[in-house]
């Protein structure tokens, strides 16, 4: 059968969202339903029937299931993961309780810290010695090993973590005891430092593998019943998972290496939102994707989202570094910034209004839902205050209780704070916006960005109506809400490369380092790399990318430098020099030319050919707006501080050049779009609609936005 079709799926903490394209037409259906938290399968089963309600029998036809999901990060926010212990040097048991001894909150005498995923009587050492440069200093005693599994199977251990000091630099022991286990166990999920993360840092790499063994046996488990369940209804293509890194990778990977997937749905949005900037060439934009759990960010520079090595998770103070679980892993460059449209609004002990961190995610989620929520949250907000259609929610599959909304928000906020409901609503609603602009001005100043400049491109299905209130408190002059925004996430699959990053500590100070050495560690990497790729390249050329991690002999801290590809062995010593002083001047103002430098970590991204993706042009020919209204209805303006009529209009007949100004209100099935006043909204031939929050204050600003002339 021809396989024309590709299907990408996203489930989120509240709503699980999908996109199938026709490569052949480059045509796309979508769907939106309730997440399956017990089992978030069960809402993929359901998704898929249901568009098969639409297409019949399009499953046998999809050559590609591309798949992120929350499940990971789930499990260890909610400490759901499985009962694991960890394999340790005689000395450093408690290097996850340790850390780096660093008080994230230095004037906080009663600063919590999260509590390590393996408890300490799961912890146990074995009395062996590697040196830094990889010397053996004391053998590894395997009848000890032996000893120490039989204690941890004992005390119930469905999963082990290997890490020993310095196995990154020789990995003899690890692989001795990998071995063991597999003869003497071999139904125990088993995860290496050497394989999960050959890197220094020893708490880092420690609490990466402990959180990768930690997932892997629930991880192994879903990905097994989400295939089961796919083959059952006739899918026949390739199954791949995204990564936190912006790649996606196959099944087998993701099994083994579930800590490569915590970020896999929020990373789509911010790779689809780099893919636009590069089509429209925007030199910043400011990626806002807003679901019903959370909200998340990343600034697009030069076309590029930032990548980084390290990033947390289970925080205990949610916007403070430091509190929670250091995952060494690349990832997109993502900050949270702020709740989602399931975020509780509820009065703090202080007796002041918090929104968040707690949701009411799926089940029973906002009040409006009437699946039994009692508390309100920022979906009711927006109810109440009139930028949800209650009778249009989902496309009219899933109307909303209103009154049920107001009721809850007049109760449990209203009355304590001794105000109105409406104010109490707007409260809410101006409240995260307030909370994501802090967010939002600190992360694209921490990126030498300045907010004024950005273009704010809006994703996730409360994210297109809070982003004319974020981008005002920011300060940015422009929004771009591209094609099917409200399933952002699942649709960004489609411009993800297949690609595996991989690293590789090994110390050495430049002037004596050997580069034949180097050359030989990065073939290495690049062959395990390619390894990985190789059952899904289908004879494609791999492409690599080589980068290196250097610093000044006896810093704490790494700077990347991207090189090109060719031979180590033919680099001069110089030319590597010049480049780290170019890139460490470029960010810190200055260098130290006296001051030797050192290789620290050498890293390689395989990736194959890009793959074709396009938005198709609008089809509709239309040339009038009063064809487009559905209706008009009064909603909040944030200028006023009231009640105002708001124009309503059906994205689907907007047609190329369509323009208008605000207040207005874009509806369509996944989203809904909120155009405030003094700003003004154009649609392109593709479908995008471009906000410009200044283009509405004159006659001829908004002449020349409709022509597209800003």
């Amino acid at each position: 059968m021809d396989k024309s079709y590709r299907l990408g799926c996203d489930i989120g903490g509240t709503f699980t969202d999908f996109v199938l394209v026709d490569d052949e037409t480059g045509e796309f259906q979508t769907n939106k339903c309730l997440t399956s938290p017990a089992d978030p399968s069960e809402a993929v089963e359901q998704g898929i029937q249901q568009l098969l309600d639409q297409t019949p029998d399009f499953i046998g036809r999809v050559a590609e299931f591309i798949h992120g999901t929350t499940l990971v990060i789930n499990a260890i926010i909610e400490r759901k993961g499985a009962c694991t212990g960890l394999i340790t040097t005689r000395g450093f048991r408690d290097v996850l309780e340790l850390g780096r001894e660093i008080r994230y909150d230095a004037y906080d005498i009663f600063a919590e810290y999260p509590q390590p995923l393996i408890p300490r009587n799961l912890r146990t050492e074995v009395d062996e010695r590697i040196a830094s440069d990889g010397r053996i200093i004391r053998d590894l005693d395997l009848q000890e090993v032996r000893k120490r599994l039989a204690q941890l199977q004992a005390a119930g251990v469905e999963s082990v973590a290997v890490c020993l000091l310095n196995s990154y630099e020789n990995p003899v022991h690890e692989k001795a005891i990998q071995q063991l286990i597999r003869d003497a166990a071999p139904g125990l999920s088993l995860s290496i430092s050497f394989e999960v993360l050959p890197q220094i840092r020893e708490y880092e790499r420690t609490c990466t593998t402990a959180t990768n063994a930690y997932v892997k046996p629930i991880t192994a488990s879903y990905l097994q019943k989400l295939s089961d369940r796919l083959a059952t209804l006739g899918f026949a293509g390739q199954l791949f998972i995204m990564l936190s890194s912006g790649g996606i990778t196959s099944l087998e990977t993701a099994r083994e290496f579930p800590v490569r997937i915590i970020e896999s749905g929020p990373t789509a949005a911010v790779i689809a939102s780099q893919h636009y900037g590069k089509l429209f060439d925007i030199k910043d934009m400011f990626c806002f994707d807003m679901g019903g759990t959370t909200a998340k960010s990343c600034l697009i520079q030069k076309g590029q989202a930032g990548l980084v090595s390290t990033f947390e998770v289970g925080r205990v103070q949610r916007f403070k570094k430091g509190s929670g679980l250091p995952i060494q892993v690349p990832v997109v460059d993502l900050m949270e910034i702020g709740a989602g449209g399931g975020s509780i609004a509820e009065i703090n002990r202080l007796g002041l209004l918090q929104v968040g961190p707690e949701s009411a995610g799926a089940d029973p989620g906002p009040v409006c839902y009437g699946q039994g929520g009692e508390n309100p949250t920022v979906t009711d907000a927006d109810l109440a205050l009139g930028y949800l259609d209650p009778d249009y929610f989902l496309g009219g599959s899933m109307p909303l209780d209103k009154a049920a909304a107001h009721e809850a928000i007049a109760t449990k906020i209203a009355a304590p704070l001794g105000t109105g409901a409406v104010e109490a609503a707007f409260g809410i609603h101006d409240l995260i916006n307030e909370t994501m602009a802090a967010a939002a001005k600190t992360h694209i100043a921490e990126k030498g960005g300045n907010p004024g400049q950005v273009t704010v491109s809006a994703f996730g299905g409360a994210g297109p109506v809070h982003a004319y209130g974020l981008a005002r408190k920011i300060g940015a002059p422009r929004i771009l809400v591209p094609p099917l925004a409200g399933v952002g996430s699942a649709l960004g699959f489609f411009t993800a490369p297949v690609a595996f990053d991989m690293s590789r500590s090994h110390r050495a100070v430049l002037d004596g380092a050997d580069f034949a050495e180097i050359e030989n560690l990065f073939r290495e990497l690049e062959t395990e790399s390619a390894a990985i790729l190789g059952g899904t390249a289908k004879n494609e050329e791999i492409l690599v990318e080589r980068t290196l991690m250097m610093r000044f002999v006896g810093q704490g801290a790494e700077t990347d430098l991207a090189i090109a590809s060719r031979p180590f062995d033919q680099w001069r010593k110089a030319e590597i020099r010049e480049l780290f002083d170019s890139e460490y001047k470029r960010l810190y103002g200055r260098t130290y030319d006296d001051n030797p430098v050192e290789f620290v970590t050498f890293k390689v991204r395989a990736s194959l050919p890009a793959r074709p993706f396009r938005i198709p042009p609008l089809k509709t020919g239309g040339t009038s707006l009063a064809t487009c209204v559905k209706s008009t209805r009064p909603a909040y303006s944030l200028a006023r501080k009231d009640f105002v009529e708001h124009t309503v209009y059906d994205r689907s007949r907007l047609f190329p050049g369509a323009a208008f100004a605000g207040p207005a209100i874009i509806e369509e099935r996944e989203s809904t779009i909120v155009v405030g006043e003094g700003a003004a909204a154009r649609v392109d031939e593709f479908g995008f609609v471009w906000i410009d929050l200044e283009a509405g204050e004159s006659a001829e600003g908004k002449l020349r936005f409709q022509k597209g002339e800003t």
